[in-house]
């Protein structure tokens, strides 16, 4: 083979080889990534955690902690840089330590932070953001088109939510706006639809309960929305119907679609909302999977609570008896003990002395009692003072309670005939 073609493979090993032992030196003397590089990996873990990855919340950690050692330890001209600002604040909405934003604002010499922003953060991380909900509801629709923009709106949302909920839904639009597909959307999504269901917003909760379930179903605070959505439909049923309820579940897997009936099947049988109880029920047993899961034998449970103001209690009280006890948490348990006793008293039959329970007035059955006729002058709580005597022979008992009031109201009118004579009123 000619030299010319082994000199350029010679020549690649030999630049390969010298890379590969270079590398390391190298690695030690590389600089640490600027600020907002390191940002970038911190939001990218965070939208992986919203959007269903569980195991990037200890990464998410890490980062933040890594985060704030690369801001405190940052030289001074790091921040002549906006992007490395922007970092720095993000950081400070992101759950960072809220020290940190403080210690870089008072070595601030150069002017790179705006004081205005700087300083309200300061205080929303402080604890202090109701103090300063107005101004920072301006500076979010100020920063809206900058990159710290959707976090102002967020933070804005949340100290805006406690005097104004529905200013409040203003600003988590914003915030979804500017950061779609994000942490940032799935939080302020999630507090719309806390917003809506609080409200009776019944056609926004909707609306953005279906955005929800499409974008975040696998966020790790997806069950706190659940318990929203519930909310909502129960509460509002039949204004809220199943093909409603549909539209929000068809985006989520057949195990959060059955636990989301199961929830409604609960909720709405201890409210007493019956029908949506077996419908919830009924949803929640079709999707459940092999016969004697838990989950099939919570809708048989919620189903057969529902049944038993019916005319079908009698299969309604067989089913639930039927429900091994195993396959029920403790307050399930109650639940179906409450129910059983009471389609207990339901199907109990009637007792002769339960018959004989309005025994207050006693009329003897005697000849002159019998032959008695309702005159004008008759009363119900005992005879009119007609200046009749009664049928000889008849004896009428008064309950002690009955009696005294009685003869309370008899006090009563005699007073009052005697103003009425006063006043010259004929009788």
């Amino acid at each position: 083979m000619p030299l010319a073609v082994l000199r350029p493979v010679a020549l690649v090993g030999v630049l390969l080889t010298g890379a590969a032992l270079a590398r390391p030196a190298a690695a030690e003397n590389a600089p640490e990534l600027a600020p907002y590089v390191m940002l970038r990996s911190l939001q990218f873990v965070q939208d992986t955690v919203a959007l269903g990855d569980h195991s990037a919340g200890e990464m998410q950690r890490f980062m933040l902690g890594k985060i704030d050692r690369a801001l405190r330890s940052a030289h001074p001209s790091t921040y002549d840089d906006p992007r490395n600002v922007d970092a720095a604040l993000i950081y400070a909405m992101s759950g960072g330590n809220p020290e940190t934003l403080e210690y870089l604002v008072e070595r601030d010499v150069s002017g790179n932070f705006d004081s205005r922003v700087a300083d309200l953060l300061r205080k929303y991380v402080g604890g202090q953001g109701t103090l300063v909900a107005k101004s920072l509801g301006e500076m979010a629709k100020e920063y809206r088109d900058e990159a710290i923009g959707p976090y102002i709106a967020l933070v804005s949302g949340n100290v805006t939510l406690p005097v104004d909920p529905k200013e409040a839904l203003v600003f988590y639009d914003l915030a979804r706006l500017g950061a779609p597909g994000t942490i940032v959307e799935e939080a302020a999504l999630r507090r719309s639809v806390a917003i809506a269901v609080d409200a009776d917003m019944v056609g926004e909760g909707l609306a953005y309960s279906r955005k929800y379930a499409r974008r975040f179903v696998h966020s790790p605070y997806a069950s706190q929305f659940v318990d929203f959505f519930v909310q909502l439909v129960v509460e509002h049923y039949p204004s809220v119907a199943e093909h409603d309820i549909d539209g929000t579940v068809e985006f989520m897997d057949v195990d959060r679609r059955r636990e989301v009936f199961l929830r409604i099947a609960r909720r709405s049988t201890l409210e007493g909302k019956n029908e949506l109880a077996r419908l919830a029920s009924g949803r929640a047993a079709a999707l459940s999977g092999l016969e004697g899961e838990p989950p099939e034998a919570l809708a048989r449970l919620y189903g057969g609570v529902a049944n038993i103001p019916t005319s079908d209690v009698t299969s309604a009280v067989r089913d639930l008896a039927a429900i091994p006890e195993d396959e029920l948490s403790p307050r399930d348990r109650a639940l179906r003990a409450a129910a059983q006793a009471i389609a207990e008293e339901v199907l109990r039959k009637p007792r002769p002395e339960s018959l004989a329970q309005d025994a207050v007035v006693t009329l003897p059955s005697t000849p002159d009692a019998v032959a008695a006729k309702a005159s004008p002058g008759d009363d119900p709580s005992g005879p009119a003072d007609t200046g009749r005597p009664l049928p000889a022979g008849s004896t009428v008992k008064f309950d002690s309670e009955i009696q005294n009031f009685v003869e309370s109201g008899r006090s009563r009118l005699s007073e009052i005939d005697e103003l009425l004579k006063e006043e010259g009123v004929p009788q």
